[in-house]
């Protein structure tokens, strides 16, 4: 996927890409597929040649190569007196067409595995190092649900429909042009056939595109809702929501299933339309034919096989028409899946700066608005000096972890710029940046691991002992050890066996473990008691001088012995000291301090 973000795919160059390393199995599998169509076209003929030739007395209906070879053979009483010689053609016939059947689905099967493995490398690759603000639009469930069912449409399509064109070709081509040597007439019925069939199918093409796209979009919607329910069981149950989220996934299941209920329709009727049409012709060539051999204008032998190829022949007509129905579906996949992988992605093999990142950094002037809308930072500037820590308080919305978002660059800078140590953070290198910057959110994501592992999940090599020492920090050391398994103890989904601030903590310690020069805490003392949150505090100063620490709350207490706070209010900064110097000056930050502390209150009541 190097350079894509340069050059759109199309479907024909991401098919390309999908079927890298597969290629030499469906080639050999096509070419298998079409020894597989040429030996079926013998038998007819073995059929006629015993037919005509020996069973009556019609051999000069037979083409001249065949009636030379069959008087080489010791003529019509040869083949008579050793009739097993015929058993044993066929037979033959059938035991090569079924070696050469097996060799194409067992390559095909080995090319669509490797295939499928490919698909899902390149999307999940593609989909890991695509920008936040992406996964922000996308609903996770659409984004499962694309790289389950729309990639194995993709992988079903290639592998049943596509690889099968080499041998519905040659069977058409083949059934066609013995049909024309043995009868003209006969033959223009099956050509007029051919025409009605595509036809049709092309009608139903149109139609059932539309209708899957839409059982494919209500699928995702169906996948979203219930992942955001299993993750979100708690939540469900705490507030008695069961009810409603069980009436919301029936409306959404009904939606779906009244989708893919119009969609079958469709798809019988178009099938029904397949089998009326094949059986009038039927019926057709046996009227005819049967009264062209009355009149003797036609053999039986000739009958017979042509009514062998017509039945072969209808076969890959009607393959062909499903081919066009099914190119439908895997073609609304195929968009599906280039959306993905169209979406430009961040590109962390990028040349970019690795500076010491234990410096300033630089907030200049910075403004940010989500997708256009009202901006979220207006004219933001601040210092903070390598090695101190900053305070922010503000309220919701005023953004806070938007300017941690935007020093990570988990989005892009849109006015104004910010430095670390003196370096733009745009022209350092993505990985290493990320890699310098610790972040810890109000709502930590734990992975469904032992508590040791979702520890040192970005440490490599990390050992026990640095593990615990982090975890000592975070004051959840204890916490462990009463597990029954200790650190050893599974984490549920989400983390949802500890508590809210066992879950805060546990992320505090696994950014601790990558000891990196900036460590931003963005609101993750939430949920824990004003003990622990001293405690935690306290043990953070150890850090004092070797990083640079930003704690996000809404607490005063936690941010009380920064050395410097800044305070924000719509998105700008309406002040900034240190404890003492806000505590005394009036505005935002005195008045959620005195109400921290109940004077306000008291205030009130004695007025």
């Amino acid at each position: 996927m190097t350079g894509q973000n340069e050059q759109k795919l199309t479907k024909r160059s991401m098919l390309l890409l999908f079927l890298r390393g597969s290629r030499c199995f469906f080639a050999s599998s096509v070419l298998a597929s079409a020894a597989v169509a040429a030996l079926d076209m013998v038998t007819p003929q073995v059929i006629r040649v015993v037919v005509d030739g020996c069973l009556s007395d019609r051999a000069q209906s037979l083409p001249g190569l065949v009636r030379r070879l069959l008087e080489r053979s010791g003529g019509r009483d040869f083949i008579l007196r050793h009739f097993y010689l015929v058993a044993l053609v066929i037979a033959g016939t059938a035991l090569l067409s079924a070696l050469f059947q097996y060799l194409t689905n067992y390559l095909n099967a080995r090319g669509t595995e490797r295939m499928a493995k490919t698909m899902r490398d390149l999307l999940f690759s593609h989909i890991e190092r695509l920008p936040f603000s992406w996964h922000m639009r996308n609903q996770t469930g659409d984004i499962i649900q694309r790289c389950t069912s729309d990639v194995t449409m993709v992988r079903d399509f290639i592998s049943e429909q596509l690889v099968q064109v080499v041998r519905i070709v040659v069977l058409i081509l083949f059934s066609l042009a013995f049909m024309v040597t043995m009868s003209l007439r006969l033959s223009a019925v099956v050509f007029l056939s051919v025409p009605v069939i595509i036809g049709y199918s092309y009608f139903f093409y149109r139609k059932i595109g539309h209708l899957f796209q839409e059982c494919d979009e209500n699928e995702g919607v169906l996948s979203a809702i219930a992942q955001e329910n299993l993750t979100g069981v708690r939540v469900v149950r705490a507030f008695g929501r069961e009810n409603y989220e069980r009436e919301r996934f029936r409306k959404q299941n009904h939606i779906y299933t009244d989708a893919w209920m119009h969609l079958c329709r469709l798809l019988s009727g178009f099938w029904a339309a397949g089998d009326l049409v094949m059986a009038f012709q039927l019926l057709l060539l046996v009227v005819l034919g049967a009264a062209l051999c009355v009149k003797g204008e036609l053999t039986a032998g000739i009958l017979i096989a042509f009514i062998s190829y017509n039945q072969r022949l209808i076969w890959p007509v009607r393959r062909l028409g499903r081919m066009i129905s099914e190119m439908s579906k895997a073609d609304v996949s195929m968009e599906r899946l280039l959306y993905i992988l169209n979406s430009e992605a961040e590109d962390p093999e990028a040349d970019g700066k690795r500076p010491d990142l234990s410096g300033d950094i630089v907030f200049d002037r910075v403004s940010f608005g989500y997708g256009g809308s009202k901006q979220v930072l207006q004219d933001v500037s601040f210092t903070v000096k390598g090695g101190t820590t900053l305070g922010i308080l503000g309220g919701t919305g005023s953004g806070k972890s938007t300017m941690m978002h935007l020093l990570n660059r988990l989005y892009e800078l849109s006015e104004g710029s910010i430095t670390i140590s003196g370096v733009p953070v745009g022209e350092i290198s993505l990985p290493w940046l990320r890699s310098q910057i610790g972040v810890v959110l109000q709502e930590p994501y734990l992975f469904s691991r032992t508590i040791a592992e979702n520890i040192s999940i970005a440490c490599d090599g990390c050992t026990q002992e640095k593990i615990r020492d982090a975890a000592r920090t975070a004051c959840i050391d204890e916490s462990i050890e009463r597990f029954a398994r200790g650190y050893e103890t599974m984490v549920g989904e989400r983390g949802v066996t500890l508590s809210g601030g066992q879950k805060q903590r546990t992320a505090i310690a696994r950014m601790l473990v990558q000891e990196t020069p900036v460590m931003v805490f963005d609101d993750s003392l939430s949920a824990v008691d004003a003990e622990t949150d001293e405690k935690i505090r306290l043990a953070l100063k150890k850090y004092a001088g070797r990083a640079t620490v930003i704690l996000i709350s809404h607490r005063i207490s936690t941010l009380m012995d920064a050395d410097q706070i800044i305070v924000l209010d719509g998105g700008r900064i309406v002040q900034r000291g240190t404890h003492r110097e806000l505590a005394q000056e009036d505005g935002l930050y005195r008045e959620i301090y005195e109400l921290s502390l109940g004077i306000r209150e008291e205030a009130e009541q004695h007025a």
